[in-house]
């Protein structure tokens, strides 16, 4: 369990944009480097939290993505893209006055963290890219079965089914309340939102414009991602390295988070 305390910071990011008011908040602990958690797809920040509290001697950042945890916004018709979190996340970093900080993106938040990277390469220190891939057209895809449990992720079967996706069963059931914080959070409106964000990203030309040293971190059994994806990544980012973790399925940063958090702390360190 993490000791140090936890302040809520709580951002404007777009009190006049078509969307209306949206409000971005981040928990932050710890002092030392910064380390910026982005979370994945409709998941809330507890899903980085674990994670970030295995990871002492960093002042660790995890930020509530639009529609999730404490972060505020109604998506509009245009909906919203890996490229405005991008935004909102540089606009936490304002706020707290961090011009530079490590980076860990974990499924979306890998695709989030591949355009702040790219786009604001003065921003980003270390980048850990994890459980994600390229988007767009050089994507290797799931299989169909995947594709159906995703869309029918709000019943309880297809939360079982996904949860299934993230953890293998015998962990799951020995950590219930842990692999029950990976399921999609927020309403209707706000998961099609972050649906449409990852499907719509495709980093393939923004992935050799980051300068990072950037590691990829993969599960070998994850189906959700396909492993593929991790080599395009780790081959097409100049100056990358990529771990693939053996039986670790998509949920790898809380299933394997010891192995994990030796593998990121020795890597930011």
């Amino acid at each position: 369990m993490p000791t140090d305390p936890t302040e809520r910071v709580v951002v404007p990011v777009d009190p006049a944009g078509a969307d209306g008011p949206v409000e971005v908040a981040a928990d932050v602990t710890g002092t030392g480097p910064v380390l910026l958690l982005l979370a994945g797809q409709s998941l809330g920040p507890a899903t980085a939290a674990g994670l970030a509290d295995a990871l002492p001697g960093l002042t660790r950042v995890v930020v509530h993505t639009r529609g999730t945890g404490a972060s505020t916004g109604v998506p509009g018709p245009a909906g919203w893209t890996t490229t405005l979190f991008a935004a909102d996340a540089v606009v936490v970093l304002d706020a707290l006055g961090v011009a530079r900080a490590h980076v860990h993106g974990f499924s979306m938040g890998g695709r989030v963290a591949q355009v702040l990277a790219a786009r604001a390469p003065e921003r980003v220190d270390r980048l850990v890219l994890g459980a994600t891939g390229p988007g767009g057209a050089q994507e290797v895809p799931c299989d169909d079965d995947v594709s159906r449990t995703l869309r029918h992720a709000g019943s309880p079967a297809g939360r079982q089914a996904l949860a299934d996706l993230f953890f293998t069963p015998a962990w799951s059931a020995r950590n219930p309340e842990v692999a029950a914080r990976f399921a999609p959070t927020g309403t209707p409106r706000v998961r099609r939102a972050h649906h449409g964000a990852s499907t719509g990203h495709d980093g393939w030309d923004l992935l050799p414009l980051v300068r990072a040293r950037t590691l990829v971190v993969h599960g070998g059994d994850d189906r959700l991602t396909p492993p593929a994806n991790a080599r395009l990544i780790a081959d097409r980012v100049p100056a990358a390295e990529l771990v693939v973790l053996d039986g670790a399925r998509h949920g790898y940063v809380e299933e394997f988070r010891t192995q994990v958090a030796g593998l990121v702390g020795g890597f930011l360190a």
